[in-house]
């Protein structure tokens, strides 16, 4: 090599994503690719000293909700704290493309229903200059990021540009409709998208409380867009469904790949009141699989689950007369009435009224402090109703002293899926599966109520490194996992593996070090709008297309990502 390298990554240890063996080597970088791998490579005009660090190549995170934010903000944080360098946006069927400039508020209430992203925000952030999703993808490109997105054609947006107000009241789609809404798959995945999604269940509702429109849509209207989808030759299939009928809605969505011929991803959770579902599930992909038809269950690295606190969305007294009066308070307002004894008195004593989440979160055994770091598999004897029985309180006078340490913004944790038994053996054995892809961290989303972006960085931490209530996972495994798995599974096959004439996108990470932070609320939204976000310590460097964007966590000002437009060798 004679010409000087770009970049050269200095003496780290490489866990090249392929889950081979880690080695001992210097990566140069020039043009965005990697150029050399090997021992004492030439200086480089830049250099990353990883001497006792492990580099990895770039996370790819598949499940995203960033469809705003990329149009108003150049950094898809936290997402690009954690590691990954490139996102999938357009999940669970909602997005903001296509859309005609009269049903934009339509998009706007589901997206704040389905992923709890306020209309004010959207109202104030979004900017509104397209309409087909072909404009959608022309208003990303050329726009610089700090890491790389994807995208995917979400359902319901098809469903009210085609059909209006008939599509948003779940009407059957004539074959006129599906005709169109199948084009206009299509079209967007030849202008770049790398998927189609829809969502089936009804966890996904309007604002307003009504089913997200694609509830329920006829085999009919996913066949035909299926297989337009399938002539393009390129994206996936992503689907959440609530597997109520579970022979029967799997048999359809098996149908739908033999006639997509392209692959699809399942999110795949463990239920309280079915915990063993999920088996069921993963039991069918594998067959599916066998038979040749690419599924792939999508899994979580943790429970998912709510916060609880008062400085954020839900809290365990949210539907008392008390916190009524103050909910709409400044943070420094609130904290004010809730030091005061007589509203505590309140606060504690009052009757509850009818609040959905509040009925479904609200089970002390089942609450618990999150801490800092963060503990997302807690025993039971740490749970709010276990501390309360020790100390001759009661659960809702724990929990309000609790939330008020840290000036009222402590945060309690409530797991609602993948914690039946109490642990997390069951998300192992779901990341295990040989048919299964790390994802659902809901990046952009949810942002008042839980911060699972980080669970990339917790599959590294707790999973590799500090579980204690049983078995841990090998490294290389985990950074496979997060990178080339998923990397391939969506058609991008430039990126995933540290090797020779793929993209740069690379990690330089103090692993002893590497650590979650517990979430905390920042006001950087549009129009002063309020998000939980984590932090994380212990990457040194995050870089993109051969740009150091990130150094110890901090920003370089280097923006080198861009939107993907379609698959990539």
């Amino acid at each position: 090599m004679t010409d000087t390298p770009d970049l050269v990554i200095r003496g780290g240890t490489l866990y090249d994503g392929t889950g081979g063996a880690p080695i001992d080597a210097d990566i140069a970088v020039s043009g965005g690719r990697i150029s050399a791998i090997g021992p004492d490579l030439p200086k480089g005009a830049e250099e990353v000293e990883a001497k006792g660090r492990i580099v990895t190549p770039g996370f790819v995170d598949v499940h995203t909700h960033y469809d705003a934010q990329v149009t108003w903000s150049n950094r898809i944080n936290p997402s690009s704290w954690n590691g990954v360098t490139t996102v999938m946006i357009g999940n669970c069927g909602v997005g903001f493309a296509p859309c005609r400039p009269h049903q934009r508020d339509k998009l706007v209430e589901l997206m704040e229903g389905v992923e709890d992203i306020p209309e004010p925000v959207l109202a104030a952030g979004l900017p509104w200059n397209w309409e087909s999703f072909a404009d959608y993808l022309d208003a990303l490109d050329g726009k610089p990021f700090d890491l790389d997105v994807a995208t995917q054609v979400p359902h319901a947006a098809l469903r009210v540009y085609v059909m209006g107000d008939r599509g948003v009241a779940r009407e059957d789609a004539t074959a006129a409709d599906r005709a169109a809404m199948a084009r206009l798959a299509a079209d967007g995945i030849r202008a770049g998208a790398l998927g189609f999604s829809t969502s089936r269940t009804i966890n996904h509702r309007t604002v307003a409380g009504e089913n997200t429109p694609t509830l329920g849509a006829a085999e009919a209207e996913l066949h035909e867009i299926a297989a337009a989808v399938g002539e393009t030759g390129q994206g996936w299939l992503q689907v959440i469904s609530d597997f109520d009928d579970p022979a029967e809605e799997m048999a359809m969505l098996r149908r739908l790949v033999h006639t997509a011929g392209r692959p699809m991803t399942i999110t795949v959770l463990q239920r309280d009141k079915r915990p063993e579902l999920w088996r069921e599930t993963m039991a069918d992909i594998a067959e599916a699989n066998a038979d040749g038809a690419a599924i792939f269950g999508q899994v979580l690295t943790r429970p998912t689950g709510v916060m609880l606190g008062f400085e954020i969305s839900l809290n365990p007294f949210m539907a008392c007369a008390a916190w009524a009066e103050i909910k709409d308070l400044p943070h420094a307002g609130k904290l004010a009435r809730l030091s005061d004894p007589a509203f505590r008195a309140r606060m504690l004593s009052e009757p509850q009224g009818e609040h959905l989440m509040r009925t479904r979160v609200l089970t002390w055994e089942r609450i618990f402090p999150l801490g800092d770091p963060p503990d997302y598999e807690p025993s039971a004897d740490r749970s709010i109703a276990a501390i309360a029985a020790r100390e001759g309180r009661t659960p809702e006078e724990v929990g309000y002293d609790l939330l008020m340490e840290n000036e009222g913004r402590n945060i309690l944790y409530r797991p609602l899926s993948n914690y039946a038994h109490g642990d997390l053996e069951t998300v192992k054995d779901m990341m295990r599966h040989p048919n299964s892809l790390v994802g659902l961290g809901d990046g952009g989303a949810h942002v008042g109520v839980l911060t699972d972006a980080s669970a990339i960085t917790y599959l590294l931490t707790h999973w590799t490194r500090d579980r204690t209530r049983g078995e841990r996972l090998p490294l290389v495994w985990a950074v496979r996992r997060l990178s080339a798995d998923n990397a391939h599974a969506i058609g991008l096959h430039d990126r995933g593996i540290i090797a020779v004439g793929r993209k740069a996108d690379l990690n330089v990470i103090d692993y002893d070090r590497l650590q979650v932070h517990a979430p905390e609320v920042i006001y950087d939204l549009p129009a002063g709008g309020k998000r939980m976000v984590q932090r994380t310590v212990g990457y040194d460097a995050t870089i993109v297309a051969g740009e150091v964007v990130y150094r110890h966590g901090e920003a370089t000002g280097a923006l080198p990502g861009r939107l993907v437009r379609g698959a990539k060798t």
